[in-house]
């Protein structure tokens, strides 16, 4: 039999491409009894990977790869066939990984793609941020050139640079920001002390960093220890002349305690790429603020994530469909070899 692949929808743009641009799909057009699709449209038109994957869908495949839709229990019903589940990215609270556990399923993702994309753009927020590009922007705009002095903006040599979470894309951050001249803290209780001590990054308890940094940004994944990590209590720790990133996962931040800080100034501003709950609220306040530069957790969407994420979740559907155990497995209780006349030829 054919190791069928499909590829959830909401991958496509509405001419029918792929709205990424080169993800490395060839790549699965090139081995022989392989072969991939786009996951069907329901009878009503709508796209699968808007939202749950239906079971009579999955049933049809030995692997998807999937972006936005939610792999539940139920989707896994009737997964008889079912091997793997590429998750298009890092995060993965859109997959039941115990259901797929349970069905045999591996659950892969692709931290090689997005380790140096999303570091580069916690950089680009914080420069945003430092260097008031938003309201520069619209001085040029509005016609009020004449205020620029009005806003000036901070400069990063010498100050700190707090990462939270120092793992695959917070150790990226502390690389990228090295040449900047910043002293550079960790909060990470699983980190180890001796790579933070080769890179020159010093390991602190999240209060003490919170306390000392200039510039704070959050990469920590999301768990039920992260979930609410930075409270009201927590932002009372911060300087009022800090910077907050998060490219993390909205609810690590109590966003409404978020919104009072910023409204109250007791911080001098945020950029976030993710939220609490997604897409916020049109009526949400933080929308309003001055002092919030926003993005719709897609800033480190790039031709350089793109083509990196594909490649990582495709030689993964590869390496299960010929037998071997693929890297980045979410839940590897789940890998038993398959037997020897099984493969990409089965």
């Amino acid at each position: 039999m054919t190791f069928r692949v499909g590829v959830t929808r909401d991958f496509r743009a509405p001419d029918g491409s792929i709205g990424w641009g080169d993800i490395g799909l060839s790549a699965l057009e090139q081995v022989p009894g392989v072969e991939w699709e786009f996951l069907p449209a329901d009878p009503c038109g709508e796209r699968h990977g808007l939202d749950e994957l239906p079971a009579e869908v999955v049933a049809a495949y030995d692997g998807l790869l999937v972006l936005t839709p939610r792999v539940s229990a139920a989707s896994l019903t009737r997964a008889d066939r079912l091997r793997i589940v590429a998750r298009f990215g890092v995060g993965y609270d859109n997959v039941d990984v115990a259901a797929c556990t349970d069905a045999g399923v591996v659950v892969t993702i692709t931290p090689d793609g997005v380790r140096r994309p999303v570091a580069v753009s916690a950089l680009a927020l914080l420069l945003a941020l430092t260097h008031r590009v938003r309201v520069k922007d619209q001085l040029v705009r509005t016609g009020r050139w004449q205020d620029k002095l009005d806003h000036l903006g901070v400069g990063v040599t010498g100050r700190t640079l707090g990462v939270v979470g120092w793992g695959n894309i917070g150790q990226e951050v502390s690389r990228v920001c090295a040449p900047l001249g910043m002293r550079r803290l960790a909060a990470d209780p699983y980190a180890d002390a001796s790579a933070a001590a080769r890179a020159g990054v010093e390991l602190v308890d999240l209060d003490e960093l919170l306390a000392h940094s200039d510039f704070v940004v959050l990469t920590c994944a999301l768990t039920p220890q992260t979930r609410g990590l930075i409270d009201a209590e927590r932002l009372a720790v911060m300087k009022p002349s800090a910077f907050l990133v998060n490219v993390a996962r909205g609810p690590v931040v109590d966003q409404q305690a978020l919104t009072r800080a910023l409204t109250e100034r007791r911080i001098a501003g945020a950029a976030l790429d993710v939220f609490d709950p997604e897409p916020p609220s049109p009526d949400d306040p933080l929308l309003l603020l001055d002092n919030v530069l926003l993005a719709p957790h897609a800033i480190a969407w790039t031709d350089e994530l793109a083509l990196g994420n594909g490649r990582s979740a495709v030689q993964a559907i590869l390496d299960v469909a010929a037998g071997r155990r693929p890297t980045h497995v979410v839940n590897p209780e789940a890998w038993a070899p398959p037997a020897p006349s099984e493969g990409a030829d089965r």
